[in-house]
């Protein structure tokens, strides 16, 4: 067994305190069947197994599935693997069918692989969601069988994945405009099980179609909370929102990158952090809610009483509750608003204009930054 392969059959990484196995995506196992079903049509025979060098230097021997053959085409398929950071896509088949041209090379996207509609993805509209690693490890490996077998007229290619648009309800596709199916992607071939690497990129290029269709001030929410109280603000519909789930760091990092303006829109429970200064929202960074709570409420005039049943809460609600002395819960929000507004400015070097909304599931609306109503009405009058 040569050097890759024991590379691809033991290629695991650390993620905190866990080994965890890698696998490979579906513009690996796109470039995999194609190639396999190149060999095929010019030699009347499928492979057992295929190789392929992914991207990042890594070979893989991957299992040959669905073979079949007609007159100049061929077909077969390559399974996703999703190693131990399994997504909507793992156990999924991707097929590609290929069939002898005149000359060239032509990739398109069949049956359950998305086509691009809006603007700021790797592909233009019109496109199939093939990326262009994708694409151009399957050009790489039929310009190396056309070699190896003498072989010197064309390929037309038609990738598919028969529960692609089953999956793609799953995944963030019809938000970034893509319909009808999954995405081929991969840039290093290799799925590394880094989940919040790949969640990162999702809200970046999420940011990227907003920017693109020229929306100067982006309406941002962690999640679904954030989605719900954002649809009772007048103006904002539902595909106006961009989620960052914890990474409100990094959004805003995109957001100067960009050019864009930013409003967070957030249940009070993420939201606090960041009037601490934290960027990371995750509980497993760091949860410093009560302490940020009960320090605002101790200067917002909370006796030593209330603070301490502040820090003995679990939920900020519960600690909400413990607020609503005449003016004290309004005059701790309106301190915490002034810290996430504080600290959003510190992260983007005040290069963009930045508000924030805090709301609660129990009390409504708790606070709003001084920009916040502006950008708001900004961005619902275009």
């Amino acid at each position: 067994m040569d050097r890759g392969t024991e590379e691809a059959d033991g290629n695991y990484i650390q993620v905190g305190t866990r080994r965890m196995r890698c696998g490979h995506t579906t513009g690996t196992c796109a470039a995999a069947a194609t190639k396999a079903s190149a060999i095929a049509v010019l030699s009347g025979e499928f492979p057992e197994t295929v190789e392929i060098l992914t991207p990042k230097g890594i070979l893989l021997h991957l299992p040959v599935e669905s073979p079949s053959m007609g007159d100049g085409k061929a077909s077969c398929a390559v399974r996703k693997d999703g190693g131990d950071d399994q997504d909507a896509t793992h156990g999924t088949l991707v097929f590609s069918e290929v069939t002898l041209t005149d000359s060239g090379i032509a990739i398109d996207g069949g049956k359950g692989v998305g086509r691009v509609t809006r603007k700021g993805l790797d592909q233009p509209p019109g496109n199939a969601a093939i990326n262009k690693v994708p694409r151009s490890m399957m050009r790489e490996s039929l310009e190396d069988i056309a070699l190896s077998f003498g072989y010197k007229g064309g390929f037309s290619v038609i990738v598919s994945v028969p529960e692609g648009e089953e999956i793609a309800s799953k995944t963030f596709n019809p938000r970034l405009g893509i319909v009808d199916g999954i995405s081929i992607l991969g840039t290093s071939g290799i799925v590394e099980p880094m989940s919040e690497r790949a969640l990162i990129a999702s809200i970046h290029k999420e940011m990227d179609v907003h920017a693109a269709a020229g929306e100067k001030v982006l309406i941002v929410v962690p999640g679904n909370y954030g989605k719900e109280f954002s649809d009772s603000i007048p103006g904002i519909d539902d595909g106006m929102c961009v989620k960052c789930s914890n990474f409100v760091g990094e959004m805003l990092d995109h957001a100067v990158a960009l050019g864009t303006d930013v409003v967070l829109i957030s249940n009070i429970g993420k939201i606090v952090k960041v009037a601490g200064g934290i960027m990371n929202t995750h509980s497993r960074n760091a949860d410093c809610r009560m302490e940020v709570i009960a320090a605002n409420a101790a200067l917002s005039g909370a006796d030593i009483e209330t603070v301490k049943k502040v820090l003995g809460c679990i939920s900020t609600d519960d600690a909400l509750s413990f607020l609503t002395e005449p003016g004290l819960m309004e005059r701790t929000c309106a301190l915490l608003m002034e810290k996430i507004q504080f600290y959003m400015n510190h992260r983007t070097g005040r290069k963009i204009r930045t508000g924030a909304v805090m709301f609660s599931s129990v009390y409504g609306l708790l606070g709003k930054t001084e920009l916040a109503d502006q950008l708001i009405e900004e961005a619902t009058s275009r």
